[in-house]
Protein backbone atom coordinates (compact mmCIF):
# COMPACT_ATOMS: atom_id res chain seq x y z
CA UNK A 1 0.00 0.00 0.00
CA UNK A 2 1.46 3.26 -1.30
CA UNK A 3 0.02 6.56 -0.54
CA UNK A 4 0.71 9.74 1.22
CA UNK A 5 -2.56 10.02 2.98
CA UNK A 6 -2.59 7.47 6.09
CA UNK A 7 -4.93 4.75 6.11
CA UNK A 8 -8.10 4.08 8.13
CA UNK A 9 -8.27 0.96 9.91
CA UNK A 10 -11.11 -0.98 10.14
CA UNK A 11 -11.64 -3.79 12.49
CA UNK A 12 -14.07 -6.46 11.32
CA UNK A 13 -14.97 -8.51 8.54
CA UNK A 14 -18.52 -8.49 8.22
CA UNK A 15 -20.67 -6.76 6.37
CA UNK A 16 -20.54 -3.41 7.52
CA UNK A 17 -16.43 -3.15 7.71
CA UNK A 18 -16.60 -4.92 4.48
CA UNK A 19 -18.74 -2.09 3.10
CA UNK A 20 -16.93 0.81 4.94
CA UNK A 21 -13.70 -0.69 3.43
CA UNK A 22 -14.92 -0.52 0.41
CA UNK A 23 -16.20 3.22 0.60
CA UNK A 24 -12.90 3.96 1.85
CA UNK A 25 -10.86 2.43 -0.94
CA UNK A 26 -13.60 4.16 -3.52
CA UNK A 27 -12.40 7.83 -2.27
CA UNK A 28 -8.99 7.28 -2.61
CA UNK A 29 -7.98 6.57 1.01
CA UNK A 30 -6.10 3.47 2.11
CA UNK A 31 -7.79 1.23 4.23
CA UNK A 32 -6.58 -1.83 6.82
CA UNK A 33 -8.96 -4.45 7.53
CA UNK A 34 -8.65 -6.21 10.84
CA UNK A 35 -10.35 -9.83 10.90
CA UNK A 36 -9.58 -11.88 13.75
CA UNK A 37 -10.62 -14.95 11.95
CA UNK A 38 -9.28 -17.74 11.44
CA UNK A 39 -6.88 -16.62 14.42
CA UNK A 40 -10.07 -16.52 16.78
CA UNK A 41 -13.47 -18.16 15.74
CA UNK A 42 -16.37 -17.38 16.69
CA UNK A 43 -19.39 -18.86 17.87
CA UNK A 44 -21.73 -18.96 14.87
CA UNK A 45 -19.08 -18.28 11.73
CA UNK A 46 -17.92 -21.15 9.66
CA UNK A 47 -15.62 -20.12 7.53
CA UNK A 48 -12.42 -17.24 7.49
CA UNK A 49 -14.11 -15.35 4.62
CA UNK A 50 -15.25 -11.83 4.72
CA UNK A 51 -19.24 -11.14 4.86
CA UNK A 52 -19.81 -14.61 5.74
CA UNK A 53 -23.91 -14.71 5.94
CA UNK A 54 -23.83 -16.56 9.58
CA UNK A 55 -27.98 -16.82 9.69
CA UNK A 56 -30.08 -16.10 6.93
CA UNK A 57 -29.45 -15.56 3.53
CA UNK A 58 -32.11 -13.06 2.22
CA UNK A 59 -31.65 -9.02 2.69
CA UNK A 60 -34.95 -9.21 3.02
CA UNK A 61 -37.84 -7.41 0.66
CA UNK A 62 -36.06 -5.89 -2.58
CA UNK A 63 -39.36 -3.50 -3.13
CA UNK A 64 -38.18 0.30 -3.35
CA UNK A 65 -41.56 1.71 -4.24
CA UNK A 66 -43.25 -0.35 -1.00
CA UNK A 67 -40.86 -0.86 1.74
CA UNK A 68 -38.41 0.84 3.25
CA UNK A 69 -36.09 -2.00 3.41
CA UNK A 70 -35.85 -1.94 -0.34
CA UNK A 71 -35.69 1.90 -0.28
CA UNK A 72 -32.22 1.70 1.33
CA UNK A 73 -31.37 -0.78 -1.31
CA UNK A 74 -31.66 1.42 -3.73
CA UNK A 75 -29.99 3.73 -1.42
CA UNK A 76 -27.28 1.38 -1.00
CA UNK A 77 -26.77 0.84 -4.27
CA UNK A 78 -26.98 4.50 -5.42
CA UNK A 79 -23.92 4.69 -3.59
CA UNK A 80 -21.57 2.50 -5.19
CA UNK A 81 -22.15 -0.35 -2.44
CA UNK A 82 -19.78 -3.09 -2.80
CA UNK A 83 -22.47 -5.60 -0.62
CA UNK A 84 -25.43 -4.89 -2.48
CA UNK A 85 -23.15 -5.42 -5.88
CA UNK A 86 -22.69 -8.53 -5.05
CA UNK A 87 -26.00 -9.37 -3.41
CA UNK A 88 -27.10 -8.35 -7.01
CA UNK A 89 -24.88 -10.73 -8.72
CA UNK A 90 -25.45 -13.77 -6.71
CA UNK A 91 -29.44 -13.40 -6.32
CA UNK A 92 -31.40 -16.27 -5.89
CA UNK A 93 -35.28 -16.71 -6.41
CA UNK A 94 -37.03 -15.94 -3.33
CA UNK A 95 -40.12 -13.61 -4.00
CA UNK A 96 -40.46 -9.86 -3.57
CA UNK A 97 -37.35 -10.68 -1.09
CA UNK A 98 -33.62 -10.53 -2.33
CA UNK A 99 -31.80 -13.54 -1.44
CA UNK A 100 -28.16 -14.62 -2.11
CA UNK A 101 -26.30 -17.59 -2.74
CA UNK A 102 -24.26 -17.38 0.35
CA UNK A 103 -20.81 -18.40 -0.65
CA UNK A 104 -20.80 -17.07 -4.27
CA UNK A 105 -21.75 -13.57 -2.20
CA UNK A 106 -19.31 -13.67 0.44
CA UNK A 107 -16.27 -15.25 -2.01
CA UNK A 108 -17.66 -11.75 -4.48
CA UNK A 109 -17.01 -9.13 -1.37
CA UNK A 110 -13.58 -10.71 -0.61
CA UNK A 111 -12.12 -10.87 -3.52
CA UNK A 112 -13.18 -7.45 -4.56
CA UNK A 113 -12.09 -5.98 -1.93
CA UNK A 114 -8.52 -7.86 -1.60
CA UNK A 115 -8.07 -6.60 -5.35
CA UNK A 116 -8.14 -2.72 -4.42
CA UNK A 117 -4.73 -1.80 -4.22
CA UNK A 118 -5.67 0.82 -1.25
CA UNK A 119 -7.23 -2.01 0.48
CA UNK A 120 -4.84 -4.53 2.80
CA UNK A 121 -5.92 -7.06 4.83
CA UNK A 122 -4.58 -8.16 8.13
CA UNK A 123 -5.88 -11.89 9.60
CA UNK A 124 -5.32 -10.34 13.61
CA UNK A 125 -7.31 -10.25 16.52
CA UNK A 126 -7.49 -6.45 17.98
CA UNK A 127 -7.50 -7.67 21.79
CA UNK A 128 -8.31 -4.64 23.68
CA UNK A 129 -8.51 -0.46 22.18
CA UNK A 130 -6.79 -0.11 18.92
CA UNK A 131 -3.42 1.44 19.26
CA UNK A 132 -3.24 5.19 19.87
CA UNK A 133 -1.34 5.71 16.77
CA UNK A 134 -4.17 4.35 14.88
CA UNK A 135 -5.70 8.43 14.76
CA UNK A 136 -8.90 6.99 12.82
CA UNK A 137 -10.50 3.75 13.35
CA UNK A 138 -14.10 2.06 12.65
CA UNK A 139 -14.77 -0.57 15.06
CA UNK A 140 -17.13 -3.01 12.86
CA UNK A 141 -16.48 -6.10 15.09
CA UNK A 142 -20.69 -7.23 14.96
CA UNK A 143 -22.58 -8.80 17.56
CA UNK A 144 -19.96 -11.07 18.14
CA UNK A 145 -17.13 -8.99 19.25
CA UNK A 146 -14.40 -10.46 20.85
CA UNK A 147 -14.40 -10.34 25.01
CA UNK A 148 -11.38 -8.28 25.29
CA UNK A 149 -12.45 -5.81 22.88
CA UNK A 150 -16.23 -5.64 24.34
CA UNK A 151 -14.41 -4.85 27.64
CA UNK A 152 -12.06 -2.01 26.60
CA UNK A 153 -14.89 -0.32 25.18
CA UNK A 154 -16.85 -0.63 28.08
CA UNK A 155 -14.34 0.86 30.44
CA UNK A 156 -14.23 4.12 27.76
CA UNK A 157 -17.66 4.15 27.70
CA UNK A 158 -18.82 4.06 31.28
CA UNK A 159 -21.70 1.44 29.98
CA UNK A 160 -22.27 -2.22 31.04
CA UNK A 161 -22.28 -4.22 28.06
CA UNK A 162 -25.58 -4.76 26.50
CA UNK A 163 -26.70 -7.97 24.54
CA UNK A 164 -29.21 -10.56 23.47
CA UNK A 165 -29.04 -13.74 21.42
CA UNK A 166 -29.33 -14.57 17.58
CA UNK A 167 -30.73 -17.37 16.91
CA UNK A 168 -30.15 -19.38 13.54
CA UNK A 169 -32.52 -21.29 11.33
CA UNK A 170 -31.65 -24.71 9.93
CA UNK A 171 -31.24 -25.89 6.32
CA UNK A 172 -32.09 -28.88 4.93
CA UNK A 173 -30.94 -30.80 1.51
CA UNK A 174 -33.58 -30.19 -1.22
CA UNK A 175 -33.69 -34.18 -1.93
CA UNK A 176 -34.61 -35.28 1.75
CA UNK A 177 -37.83 -32.79 1.09
CA UNK A 178 -41.38 -34.81 -0.14
CA UNK A 179 -42.80 -32.92 -3.12
CA UNK A 180 -45.67 -34.89 -3.70
CA UNK A 181 -46.53 -33.15 -0.18
CA UNK A 182 -44.60 -29.38 -0.73
CA UNK A 183 -45.23 -26.96 -3.14
CA UNK A 184 -43.81 -24.55 -4.50
CA UNK A 185 -45.51 -21.16 -4.55
CA UNK A 186 -44.52 -17.13 -3.24
CA UNK A 187 -47.25 -15.90 -1.56
CA UNK A 188 -50.14 -14.17 -3.77
CA UNK A 189 -47.88 -15.70 -6.72
CA UNK A 190 -45.50 -12.70 -5.67
CA UNK A 191 -42.06 -12.46 -7.95
CA UNK A 192 -39.05 -11.20 -7.26
CA UNK A 193 -35.33 -10.24 -7.93
CA UNK A 194 -34.42 -13.34 -10.23
CA UNK A 195 -37.86 -15.21 -9.06
CA UNK A 196 -41.02 -16.56 -10.76
CA UNK A 197 -43.78 -16.67 -8.45
CA UNK A 198 -43.04 -19.84 -7.06
CA UNK A 199 -39.89 -19.08 -5.23
CA UNK A 200 -41.02 -20.75 -1.59
CA UNK A 201 -41.22 -24.39 -1.14
CA UNK A 202 -44.50 -24.85 1.60
CA UNK A 203 -45.36 -27.78 4.01
CA UNK A 204 -48.95 -27.39 4.89
CA UNK A 205 -50.49 -28.70 8.23
CA UNK A 206 -53.93 -29.24 9.40
CA UNK A 207 -54.98 -27.65 12.43
CA UNK A 208 -54.10 -31.09 14.59
CA UNK A 209 -50.75 -31.15 13.10
CA UNK A 210 -50.12 -27.49 13.86
CA UNK A 211 -51.53 -28.08 17.62
CA UNK A 212 -49.31 -31.56 17.74
CA UNK A 213 -46.20 -29.64 16.26
CA UNK A 214 -46.52 -26.78 18.89
CA UNK A 215 -46.74 -28.98 21.97
CA UNK A 216 -43.80 -30.86 20.52
CA UNK A 217 -42.03 -27.15 19.91
CA UNK A 218 -42.64 -26.29 23.87
CA UNK A 219 -42.21 -29.60 25.28
CA UNK A 220 -38.45 -30.01 23.48
CA UNK A 221 -35.86 -30.25 25.03
CA UNK A 222 -33.84 -26.40 24.71
CA UNK A 223 -30.23 -25.12 25.28
CA UNK A 224 -29.22 -24.48 28.68
CA UNK A 225 -28.18 -20.73 29.68
CA UNK A 226 -25.52 -19.83 31.33
CA UNK A 227 -25.84 -18.19 35.03
CA UNK A 228 -24.65 -14.83 32.97
CA UNK A 229 -26.91 -15.35 29.70
CA UNK A 230 -29.98 -15.85 31.82
CA UNK A 231 -31.35 -12.46 31.60
CA UNK A 232 -30.39 -11.41 28.60
CA UNK A 233 -33.31 -10.53 25.97
CA UNK A 234 -34.45 -11.40 21.96
CA UNK A 235 -34.54 -8.98 20.00
CA UNK A 236 -38.10 -9.34 18.59
CA UNK A 237 -37.34 -9.71 14.87
CA UNK A 238 -34.98 -13.11 15.38
CA UNK A 239 -37.14 -14.58 18.59
CA UNK A 240 -36.56 -18.30 18.21
CA UNK A 241 -39.61 -20.54 17.40
CA UNK A 242 -40.24 -21.48 20.90
CA UNK A 243 -40.29 -18.16 22.63
CA UNK A 244 -43.04 -17.02 19.54
CA UNK A 245 -45.23 -19.90 20.81
CA UNK A 246 -44.38 -19.33 24.45
CA UNK A 247 -46.87 -16.35 23.79
CA UNK A 248 -49.58 -18.17 22.96
CA UNK A 249 -50.64 -20.94 20.92
CA UNK A 250 -51.71 -19.40 17.65
CA UNK A 251 -49.10 -17.24 17.30
CA UNK A 252 -46.68 -18.97 15.08
CA UNK A 253 -49.43 -18.97 12.38
CA UNK A 254 -49.92 -15.61 12.62
CA UNK A 255 -45.96 -15.53 12.14
CA UNK A 256 -43.20 -17.43 10.54
CA UNK A 257 -46.48 -20.36 9.73
CA UNK A 258 -49.10 -17.66 8.61
CA UNK A 259 -50.82 -19.30 5.62
CA UNK A 260 -52.10 -16.31 3.79
CA UNK A 261 -51.33 -15.74 0.07
CA UNK A 262 -50.88 -19.79 -0.10
CA UNK A 263 -52.99 -22.85 -1.62
CA UNK A 264 -52.56 -26.17 -1.22
CA UNK A 265 -52.82 -28.28 -4.73
CA UNK A 266 -53.76 -31.14 -3.10
CA UNK A 267 -56.92 -29.75 -1.85
CA UNK A 268 -57.02 -25.96 -3.35
CA UNK A 269 -57.70 -24.24 0.08
CA UNK A 270 -55.47 -22.63 2.26
CA UNK A 271 -53.70 -24.40 5.07
CA UNK A 272 -54.42 -23.91 8.24
CA UNK A 273 -50.55 -23.15 9.01
CA UNK A 274 -47.26 -23.72 6.46
CA UNK A 275 -44.08 -24.31 7.22
CA UNK A 276 -41.75 -22.55 4.64
CA UNK A 277 -38.62 -22.72 3.15
CA UNK A 278 -36.67 -20.49 1.14
CA UNK A 279 -33.93 -21.42 -1.75
CA UNK A 280 -30.28 -20.85 0.29
CA UNK A 281 -27.31 -21.62 -2.17
CA UNK A 282 -27.34 -21.41 -6.56
CA UNK A 283 -27.38 -24.84 -7.06
CA UNK A 284 -30.74 -25.15 -5.88
CA UNK A 285 -29.51 -28.24 -3.03
CA UNK A 286 -29.92 -26.46 0.24
CA UNK A 287 -33.03 -24.57 1.42
CA UNK A 288 -33.22 -23.20 4.79
CA UNK A 289 -36.49 -23.17 7.17
CA UNK A 290 -37.87 -19.63 7.48
CA UNK A 291 -38.41 -18.10 10.64
CA UNK A 292 -37.19 -21.23 12.05
CA UNK A 293 -34.61 -19.57 14.30
CA UNK A 294 -34.44 -22.19 17.51
CA UNK A 295 -32.82 -22.95 20.40
CA UNK A 296 -34.12 -26.51 20.83
CA UNK A 297 -30.90 -29.12 21.44
CA UNK A 298 -29.77 -30.39 17.69
CA UNK A 299 -31.54 -33.88 18.59
CA UNK A 300 -34.88 -32.74 19.11
CA UNK A 301 -34.87 -30.35 16.29
CA UNK A 302 -34.04 -33.39 14.03
CA UNK A 303 -37.23 -34.96 15.73
CA UNK A 304 -39.56 -32.16 15.79
CA UNK A 305 -38.83 -30.77 12.37
CA UNK A 306 -39.44 -34.38 10.81
CA UNK A 307 -42.96 -34.11 11.85
CA UNK A 308 -43.88 -31.71 9.58
CA UNK A 309 -45.58 -33.00 6.61
CA UNK A 310 -42.84 -32.87 3.47
CA UNK A 311 -40.03 -32.96 5.79
CA UNK A 312 -41.02 -36.33 7.58
CA UNK A 313 -37.65 -37.88 5.53
CA UNK A 314 -35.63 -34.27 5.85
CA UNK A 315 -31.44 -34.29 6.00
CA UNK A 316 -30.38 -31.60 7.48
CA UNK A 317 -26.98 -29.50 6.40
CA UNK A 318 -26.77 -27.22 9.11
CA UNK A 319 -29.53 -27.36 12.49
CA UNK A 320 -30.24 -23.90 14.39
CA UNK A 321 -28.68 -22.82 16.84
CA UNK A 322 -27.65 -19.72 18.82
CA UNK A 323 -25.17 -16.84 19.41
CA UNK A 324 -24.74 -13.97 21.76
CA UNK A 325 -25.23 -10.40 20.36
CA UNK A 326 -23.09 -7.29 21.63
CA UNK A 327 -24.53 -3.83 21.18
CA UNK A 328 -23.73 0.01 22.40
CA UNK A 329 -26.19 2.50 23.53
CA UNK A 330 -25.60 4.33 20.48
CA UNK A 331 -28.09 6.87 21.54
CA UNK A 332 -26.08 7.75 24.48
CA UNK A 333 -22.47 7.02 23.37
CA UNK A 334 -22.13 8.19 19.48
CA UNK A 335 -22.75 11.30 17.76
CA UNK A 336 -24.42 11.94 14.55
CA UNK A 337 -20.80 10.73 12.65
CA UNK A 338 -20.86 7.75 14.37
CA UNK A 339 -18.03 8.75 16.33
CA UNK A 340 -17.46 7.46 19.97
CA UNK A 341 -17.74 10.59 22.06
CA UNK A 342 -15.56 9.95 24.87
CA UNK A 343 -12.82 8.98 22.29
CA UNK A 344 -13.52 10.44 18.50
CA UNK A 345 -10.60 8.48 16.63
CA UNK A 346 -13.30 5.86 17.16
CA UNK A 347 -16.32 5.02 14.73
CA UNK A 348 -18.75 2.13 15.24
CA UNK A 349 -20.13 0.58 12.19
CA UNK A 350 -22.74 -2.33 12.07
CA UNK A 351 -24.89 -4.14 14.38
CA UNK A 352 -22.52 -3.19 17.68
CA UNK A 353 -24.39 0.65 16.74
CA UNK A 354 -27.82 -1.49 17.60
CA UNK A 355 -29.19 -1.60 14.16
CA UNK A 356 -30.68 -5.11 13.17
CA UNK A 357 -30.62 -6.91 9.61
CA UNK A 358 -27.88 -7.68 7.22
CA UNK A 359 -28.99 -4.76 5.03
CA UNK A 360 -28.97 -1.77 7.87
CA UNK A 361 -25.64 -3.16 9.14
CA UNK A 362 -23.84 -2.73 5.59
CA UNK A 363 -25.31 0.53 5.53
CA UNK A 364 -24.07 1.98 8.90
CA UNK A 365 -21.03 0.94 7.04
CA UNK A 366 -21.40 2.38 4.13
CA UNK A 367 -21.79 5.86 6.53
CA UNK A 368 -18.95 5.12 8.18
CA UNK A 369 -16.71 4.58 5.54
CA UNK A 370 -17.83 7.97 3.61
CA UNK A 371 -17.63 9.72 6.83
CA UNK A 372 -14.11 8.70 7.44
CA UNK A 373 -13.20 9.26 4.59
CA UNK A 374 -14.19 12.63 4.61
CA UNK A 375 -12.49 13.52 7.33
CA UNK A 376 -9.44 12.32 6.56
CA UNK A 377 -9.44 13.88 3.32
CA UNK A 378 -10.26 17.49 4.85
CA UNK A 379 -13.67 17.48 3.70
CA UNK A 380 -17.52 17.84 5.45
CA UNK A 381 -19.59 15.20 5.02
CA UNK A 382 -23.02 15.92 6.57
CA UNK A 383 -25.28 12.68 7.70
CA UNK A 384 -28.19 12.07 5.17
CA UNK A 385 -30.99 13.61 5.64
CA UNK A 386 -33.61 11.58 8.04
CA UNK A 387 -36.48 11.50 5.33
CA UNK A 388 -34.35 8.60 3.46
CA UNK A 389 -33.63 5.83 5.15
CA UNK A 390 -30.05 5.55 5.69
CA UNK A 391 -30.93 8.94 8.05
CA UNK A 392 -33.64 7.21 9.32
CA UNK A 393 -31.86 4.37 10.63
CA UNK A 394 -28.57 6.59 11.77
CA UNK A 395 -31.12 9.14 13.25
CA UNK A 396 -32.77 6.54 15.47
CA UNK A 397 -29.19 4.99 16.14
CA UNK A 398 -27.57 8.68 17.21
CA UNK A 399 -30.27 9.87 19.16
CA UNK A 400 -33.64 9.23 18.00
CA UNK A 401 -34.41 6.18 20.22
CA UNK A 402 -34.30 6.38 23.85
CA UNK A 403 -31.31 5.82 25.62
CA UNK A 404 -32.99 4.22 28.67
CA UNK A 405 -34.70 1.43 26.59
CA UNK A 406 -32.76 1.31 23.07
CA UNK A 407 -33.28 -2.17 21.58
CA UNK A 408 -31.50 -2.98 18.06
CA UNK A 409 -34.41 -2.20 15.47
CA UNK A 410 -34.90 -2.23 11.80
CA UNK A 411 -35.17 0.16 9.07
CA UNK A 412 -38.71 0.75 8.73
CA UNK A 413 -40.87 3.99 7.80
CA UNK A 414 -41.87 4.44 11.31
CA UNK A 415 -38.49 5.65 11.46
CA UNK A 416 -39.29 8.52 8.96
CA UNK A 417 -40.43 11.64 9.47
CA UNK A 418 -43.98 12.24 8.41
CA UNK A 419 -45.00 13.69 4.65
CA UNK A 420 -47.08 16.28 3.73
CA UNK A 421 -50.36 15.72 1.88
CA UNK A 422 -53.30 13.26 2.11
CA UNK A 423 -52.05 10.03 1.56
CA UNK A 424 -53.29 6.99 3.18
CA UNK A 425 -52.02 3.63 3.36
CA UNK A 426 -49.81 2.13 0.19
CA UNK A 427 -50.08 5.70 -1.01
CA UNK A 428 -48.35 6.88 2.02
CA UNK A 429 -45.41 4.79 1.69
CA UNK A 430 -44.56 5.20 -1.67
CA UNK A 431 -43.97 8.53 -1.38
CA UNK A 432 -41.94 8.62 1.27
CA UNK A 433 -39.88 6.30 -0.93
CA UNK A 434 -40.05 8.58 -3.90
CA UNK A 435 -39.04 11.02 -1.01
CA UNK A 436 -36.40 9.57 0.44
CA UNK A 437 -34.62 8.30 -3.18
CA UNK A 438 -34.55 11.94 -4.16
CA UNK A 439 -33.42 13.58 -0.74
CA UNK A 440 -30.79 10.66 -1.16
CA UNK A 441 -29.45 11.77 -4.84
CA UNK A 442 -28.93 15.57 -3.44
CA UNK A 443 -26.92 14.28 -0.53
CA UNK A 444 -24.77 11.94 -3.14
CA UNK A 445 -24.54 14.85 -5.24
CA UNK A 446 -21.04 16.95 -4.94
CA UNK A 447 -21.09 20.48 -3.40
Amino acid sequence: MTSSIQPVHVVGGGLAGSEAAWQLASAGVPVVLHEMRPVRGTEAHLTENLAELVCSNSFRSDDAQNNAVGVIHEEMRRAGSLIMRAADTHKLPAGGALAVDRHGFSAFVQETLLAHPLVELRREEVAGLPPEDWDSVILATGPLTSPALAEAVAKVTGEAELAFFDAIAPIVHHESIDMSIAWKQSRYDKGGPGGDGADYINCPMDKPQYEAFVAAVLAGDKTEFKEWEASTPYFNGCQPIEVIASTGPQTLRFGPMKPVGLRDPRTDRRPWAVVQLRQDNALGTLWNIVGFQTKLKHGEQTRIFRTIPGLQNAEFARLGGLHRNTFLNSPRLLDDTLRLKAMPRLRFAGQITGCEGYVESAAVGLMAGRFAAAERLGKTQHPPPNTTAMGAILGHITGGADATTFQPMNVNFGLFPPIEGSFKGKERKQAMAVRALADFDKWLAPT
